[in-house]
């Protein structure tokens, strides 16, 4: 798949790797969800950017929306148990899992991939409440590389403030508490330049 990727000026490395998770910093959102943000947490974004773009079995989909079928905006990939595309997925998969571990109690598993090509596709607002994330207290960690996009976070209740988070070129949000079920996410569409985009989404077995 042919794509246009305007590097990042901080991270023209080749080497993938991720760097430790000490600099995480935890944001408090209200009724029981919390995020967690560490810019830049993986080096060689870019270029893992590449990879996955060029070699990942990506698929289109479909959906009824409106009495009408319609394609989902986004190319979409998914990867459970040991199989995922990249050995840097793999050591981010392990690193979560371990960081993680106490407050979690158990590890990141599934990887669920989403191709954003440019401004027109995106994500309506949602709760990541298929399965345990609809009656339990959770965690997904979302791994972005490529351009940055926002990912903007409401609440499905009055009280706290709406959130918005640039997302890209390395950087990882781990929504975390009660997020996927007192809090709604989205991908907003714009009609501005955007570049491309691909999120890594990791989460425990019985979570989508």
């Amino acid at each position: 798949m042919s794509v246009h990727l305007q590097t990042s000026l901080f991270d023209q490395g080749d080497e993938v790797a991720v760097r430790p998770l000490d600099g995480l910093r935890r944001e408090h959102l209200g009724h029981g969800a919390w995020i967690d943000v560490l810019p830049q947490w993986l080096q060689g974004a870019d270029a893992l950017f590449e990879t996955l773009a060029r070699e990942v079995a990506w698929r289109a989909e479909e959906r009824v929306m409106y009495e009408r079928v319609v394609a989902v905006p986004r190319l979409l990939a998914f990867f459970g148990g040991d199989m995922l595309p990249h050995p840097a997925l793999d050591a981010a998969r392990t690193a979560l899992s371990a960081h993680y571990a106490a407050e979690l109690g158990e590890p990141f598993t599934t990887a669920g991939l989403c191709y954003y090509r440019d401004g027109r596709d995106g994500v309506a607002w949602h709760g990541d409440t298929i399965g345990r994330g609809s009656t339990e207290d959770t965690m997904v960690a979302i791994l972005s590389v490529g351009a940055p996009r926002h990912l903007a976070l409401r609440p499905r209740r009055p009280g706290p403030v709406p959130v918005r988070r640039s997302l890209g070129h390395g950087d990882l949000i781990v929504m975390g508490g009660s997020c996927q079920r007192t809090w709604e996410h989205a991908i907003p569409k714009t009609a501005r330049a955007a570049g491309p985009r691909i999120s890594i989404q990791f989460r425990p077995d019985g979570v989508r």
